[in-house]
């Protein structure tokens, strides 16, 4: 049977796909990958393949999607589907890692401050006052750590040009974007459809950078659509 693998992004962790994996266990197997270890994206994709056997979706957030198109790149033939949920495509651009760096000394000196400073660009400005939503989420930051933090912040710094292969992507794509997303915004999803193949593009509404912690619900409910259409008779 094919395994939904479940990447989460920066100093995320399984509280991410929760609510996908419970609600697809019934058709798929199912794995949280572990992306807190490694040194690259290359090598979270290839630990995250070496983690499971036979074919493979990989349904990645953020910093996950990009390890999810990475792992369709170094194994095609296992990789069946992707669905890349509020990600990007690009290089390192000009003066990011300056940025990333201000981000990586903040997170040394405390990971409270970085939650404080970095959770309210992730969100929806409508659900920054939600006060359950962002206890959730600065425990989650709190949790990853700062050496966690900034060893991803190096392999993002690092990150491979995905421009290089999308166009080398074969599979179902199901992009998922966010409304409000300033960080990884529409247009870049839109970008990512036009390289690839197969492309599906779904936007959920009301919801930033973590929509899939934001609209759980709505989220699950657009992936488990496209998983049933074009992946149920797989698996069934």
């Amino acid at each position: 049977m094919t395994t939904l693998v479940l990447i989460p992004g920066l100093v995320s962790d399984r509280i991410v796909w929760e609510p996908l994996a419970e609600t697809a266990a019934d058709m798929f197997p199912v794995h949280h990958a572990d992306v807190s270890t490694q040194a690259s994206i290359t090598e979270m994709a290839q630990s995250v393949l070496a983690a499971v056997d036979g074919p493979i979706i990989a349904v990645g957030h953020s910093m996950g999607g990009r390890v999810a198109m990475e792992m369709a790149r170094i194994e095609p033939d296992r990789v069946k589907g992707l669905v890349l949920a509020n990600t990007g495509h690009h290089p390192k651009r000009e003066g990011e890692e300056a940025k990333r760096q201000a981000m990586v000394d903040l997170g040394n000196e405390s990971m409270e401050k970085l939650a404080d400073q970095w959770l309210p660009g992730m969100l929806d400005p409508a659900r920054v006052s939600d006060e359950a939503l962002v206890a959730e989420l600065k425990k989650m930051v709190l949790r990853a750590g700062p050496a966690v933090h900034e060893r991803q912040i190096r392999a993002l710094v690092g990150r491979p040009d995905a421009n290089a292969y999308l166009k080398d992507i074969t599979c179902p794509v199901l992009l998922v974007t966010a409304r409000q997303d300033v960080w990884s915004p529409i247009s870049q999803h839109e970008e990512i459809a036009a390289a690839v193949a197969d492309p599906e593009l779904v936007t959920i509404e009301n919801a930033g950078h973590f929509a899939p912690v934001e609209w759980p619900a709505e989220t699950t409910a657009a992936i488990m659509e496209w998983l049933t259409r074009r992946f149920g008779d797989d698996n069934g």
